[in-house]
């Protein structure tokens, strides 16, 4: 027996480097893949290698696929860095952590909190995501309404002193807590009733931490070139980069306006500000029926409207306002142009139009009784609403600006929620299948760039996400250029993007050889405090 140890243990020595050597280098190599890396530079085939949830190497020559645990061949494919959604409503996220329809796109971040509203406090929320299983990575914005609303509620008013430093303080909370930005939604209530130095105060409290600023504008129809001088104001104040989000000219009044922000946007940059734009590829937008409503009547929420309809005289001033929006904004003069997303109230008018309703009642087509529906509709509980009023040529114009990224302003959402905008299933895959291939509008090295590694930057996270190189998070999207693309429509927006056969978060595979996983890899990020 004195003997057998030591016999063993020199067995053992001789074994444990050739057992080592055995164990695989990298726990997956995509192998022959036409590389697109993010950066906007020229494509090439290549190698990539990853080791847990790292990329370890690129290679432009074939490398040796016994060092790899699995292969995944993608000779005739794309493979591009996962795409990084920068304003994604993620509200379901709890109820969906799996994200499915944001995964299928070949998304791997989604910042959520947009447009003024967002979760709070923050760091409880990230915390319950983690704990639910993500099949993406997440990040947040801290929102403008969100504090306002924790605050002073819906009151149309300035902030105190008082109030506007409570507000200050909320902001830096969520600052610490880990969000990326401060956002606000000046279109809606209660950002609305906020005046521009408010909103300088509060973005400059997250400015102090690193943070940015995305800004859906107080107007994009007949007062977008203003909304747009806010926005630049703001940055200059507060000395922030900003975002100008979802950006678009809303209603044929306005159609070809961008050309116009566009150059105030060039005129900012070349003065040293910071200000960038994203967009969704779509000709029609997607938000709740209370935008037709003027926002003072909105004061008090559902409550403070009842109340106000009740007097004839408030009434008729509301229904006039509701006119002039539904001929110069969102209506964009036609009823047939408003259609019916989710409603909660009445599920038969979802997909159909506001015209429709008012056929349906037999009240005629005039914008005069589709204000009345409009009113009964926001009173019944409101609805969302997808809006068939952006040109174009300027969502062209907009895509082809060498400082517009793409965003998709989508829901999560799974078959059999309502008649959502199809941009929540098809914004990535369409601007490369319809925008890139079909329409030559722009690259694709372009297009993967501004779905990729300018996000990236934008959030702080560049060498990180949205890069294919050595060092960086093995977040990646494989597509057949030839292919991709979305058959989600505005009639049947419930289609997952074809063409994208594999997509990989943090290492892991998401959607595996066009399959869903159910994986959940994904990480609720925190940005790193200052």
């Amino acid at each position: 027996m004195r003997h057998a140890i030591p016999l063993l243990l020199a067995m053992l020595s001789i074994a444990s480097p050739a057992a080592a050597q055995a164990r695989p280098e990298w726990s997956l190599l995509i192998a022959g893949g036409t590389i697109v890396d993010g950066s906007g530079g020229a494509r090439y085939t290549g190698d990539v290698a990853i080791a847990g949830d790292r990329v370890v190497l690129l290679s432009r020559t074939p490398l040796d696929r016994t060092r790899a645990a699995r292969v995944i061949d993608a000779r005739g494919l794309i493979v591009a860095p996962g795409f990084i959604d920068l304003h994604a409503h993620l509200e379901p996220l709890l109820d969906q952590p799996d994200a499915k329809s944001a995964v299928t796109q070949g998304v791997t971040l989604a910042l959520g909190g947009p447009d003024g509203s967002g979760p709070f406090p923050l760091a409880a929320y990230l915390d319950s995501a983690q704990r639910a299983g993500l099949g993406m990575n997440v990040a947040y914005l801290v929102g403008h309404n969100t504090v306002r609303r924790e605050e002073m509620g819906t009151e149309n008013r300035a902030p105190t002193a008082d109030e506007l430093a409570r507000m200050v303080t909320l902001i830096r909370r969520g600052m610490g807590d880990g969000a990326f930005g401060i956002s606000t939604g000046l279109r809606y209530v209660p950002g609305y009733y906020s005046k521009t130095d408010e909103v300088v105060a509060l973005s400059r409290a997250a400015a102090d931490s690193g943070g940015i600023y995305t800004s859906h504008l107080r107007e994009e129809g007949l007062g977008l070139l203003e909304g747009v001088a806010e926005a630049i104001t703001i940055a200059r104040d507060a000395r922030i980069p900003v975002v100008l989000t979802h950006h678009k000219a809303v209603g044929a009044l306005m159609w070809g306006k961008t050309s116009v922000t566009l150059a105030m946007v060039d005129s900012a940059r070349a003065a040293g500000l910071d200000v960038m734009v994203d967009q969704y590829p779509y000709t029609a937008s997607q938000t709740s029926l209370s935008v037709l409503l003027p926002p003072w009547a909105l004061a008090g929420g559902r409550n403070g409207l009842r109340a106000r309809t009740e007097q004839p005289a408030l009434r008729d001033s509301i229904l006039r306002g509701i006119v002039e929006l539904l001929r110069t904004d969102r209506g964009g003069g036609d009823t047939r142009r408003v259609q019916f997303g989710s409603v909660s109230w009445d599920r038969s008018l979802e997909g159909k139009t506001l015209y429709d309703w008012q056929m349906r009642r037999g009240v005629g087509p005039s914008l005069e009784a589709a204000a009345a529906l409009v009113l009964e509709g926001e009173l019944n509980g409101g609805a969302s609403m997808v809006y068939h009023i952006i040109d174009e040529g300027d969502v062209r114009r907009v895509m082809q600006h060498p400082q517009s990224m793409i965003a998709s302003d989508g829901r999560l959402t799974r078959p059999g929620q309502g008649v959502p905008h199809p941009r929540a299933y098809g914004t990535f895959p369409r601007v490369l299948g319809h925008y890139v291939r079909e329409q030559r509008v722009i690259s694709l090295e372009t297009a993967v760039h501004k779905m990729t590694g300018m996000p990236a930057k934008r959030l702080g996270l560049d060498g990180q996400r949205g890069c294919l190189a050595a060092g960086c998070f093995a977040d990646i999207a494989i597509f057949d250029a030839a292919t991709v693309g979305s058959p989600a429509t505005f009639e049947q927006p419930h289609q997952y993007a074809t063409g994208i056969p594999f997509v990989i978060v943090n290492g892991v595979p998401v959607v595996d050889a066009g399959v869903f996983t159910d994986a959940r890899p994904g990480r609720a990020l925190r940005r790193p405090r200052r």
